[in-house]
């Protein structure tokens, strides 16, 4: 942790030392690219824009996804770069057409180093053409020889020419918009979002996938997969439930005004209730959230309550805190964000906190609790919009089921 203060006071202090210095960033299209683990490079793709005197939006693009970034800060030749929402940065050294520093996340003691050139477009270069295409479903298993590590995935992907767009879905959420290329016999995905920064690199043939996949620098997963077409993961409604003893679910946890919200409270009396058990550094719940905003602000006479609870890693509760409060003025969040735990997103801790399920299997995870205070449903994960079809299909069944709670 220290180092990582002491990397960011560097670059402040560096910018101060030099007040005559006014260095320009080239707007237009960049690379950005992290040095993850076995020497490889984790690429994807930003442009910049001036908006005033030292003062620059930015745009991160994985795939179909484009991420808003307007916390960029310029001191002479320093630059800090805050995602929406997450707590992890972007923090270095610029010249016109470069940038070097490095991306931090100070809850998890992590660094990686990160360099960006301006001017280029291309997130991988491909070295020869390939007659391989990876469009369609692929069964997939990561971590294969690993007895508590293993844990199942489908991938989806579709290719035009060399460019491949697509994710894994796994039982407890997607990896989001991954983009990248088929080069010679090698599939090559990476995504950077403020949160996730993933490389997958594999060798592939018309039917079958061997590679690794890399989060940051900190680490590395195996991976085989198939191609299978009909292929489909578990009923995300099937993992999570009340274990044998339990009838009902409850919560009691504080908000930011240290005041303590129970599934008791009047505001929740003869409503229909969904608890999401979430995180502010996980994209998934960010996912997950912003659906939920939308559906409240388009239905907001409809007797429903939703509410969160929030498993943090910040080291503080002040932190926490304030990771939720960022949370929702980005989000414009309307109902309780709760925090139930900070210092650690563990999920066995997670569910000591909740002793009445079986486990807390993923952030998140939504209950669907009825007017008389049942739960009717505990659906696990989210397919957000990177997985294509099976988002609108959540979306229907979502609609629904509330429709018939809301109607009893």
């Amino acid at each position: 942790m220290r180092r990582i203060y002491i990397v960011f006071v560097f670059f402040v202090l560096c910018g101060a030392c030099k007040k005559e210095t006014k260095v320009t960033l080239n707007e237009g299209e960049w690379i950005g690219e992290l040095s993850v683990m076995d020497n490889e490079i984790l690429p994807f793709n930003f442009e910049v824009s001036k908006v005033g005197p030292q003062e620059y939006h930015i745009k991160i693009i994985n795939g179909d996804e484009i991420i808003e970034v307007d916390e960029v800060q310029v001191i002479n030749d320093s630059i800090i770069i805050r995602t929406p929402v997450f707590e992890g940065y972007i923090a270095g050294k610029f010249s016109s057409n470069t940038i070097k520093g490095e991306f931090i996340k100070e809850s998890l003691n992590r660094v990686v180093p990160f360099t960006a050139k301006h001017g280029v477009t291309e997130r991988f270069v491909e070295t020869e053409p390939s007659s391989i295409n990876v469009s369609g479903n692929w069964e997939v298993v990561f971590n294969p020889e690993g007895e508590t590590e293993r844990y199942i995935a489908k991938g989806i992907f579709e290719q035009t020419g060399k460019k491949v767009k697509g994710t894994f879905r796994t039982t407890t959420g997607d990896y989001r918009y991954l983009e990248g290329v088929v080069d010679v016999d090698t599939l090559k995905l990476s995504v950077f979002d403020g949160a996730h920064a993933f490389l997958f690199k594999a060798k592939v043939t018309d039917s079958t996938l061997y590679g690794a996949f890399y989060s940051g620098n900190h680490s590395k997963e195996l991976f085989i997969g198939k191609r299978n077409e009909n292929y489909t993961l578990p009923d995300a409604n099937s993992l999570t439930f009340l274990k044998p003893g339990f009838t009902n679910f409850n919560f009691s946890f504080p908000n930011e005004s240290g005041k303590i919200v129970s599934l008791h409270d009047p505001q929740f009396k003869d409503k229909v209730v969904v608890v999401q058990i979430m995180g502010t550094w996980c994209p998934n719940c960010l996912d997950e959230t912003r659906f939920y905003v939308k559906y409240l602000k388009e239905n907001q006479k409809k007797d429903i309550e939703f509410v969160a609870l929030a498993f943090e890693y910040a080291k503080t509760k002040e932190k926490a805190f304030a990771s939720i409060q960022r949370l929702k003025d980005r989000t414009a969040v309307p109902y309780p964000v709760l925090l139930v735990q900070y210092g650690s997103s563990n999920k066995k801790e997670a569910q000591e906190k909740l002793p009445m399920l079986n486990h807390v299997l993923s952030y998140p995870t939504s209950i669907f609790i009825d007017k008389k205070g049942q739960v009717r449903k505990i659906h696990t994960g989210f397919n957000g919009p990177a997985t294509g079809e099976k988002h609108t299909v959540f979306k229907k069944e979502f609609y629904a089921f509330v429709d018939s709670l809301l109607i009893e």
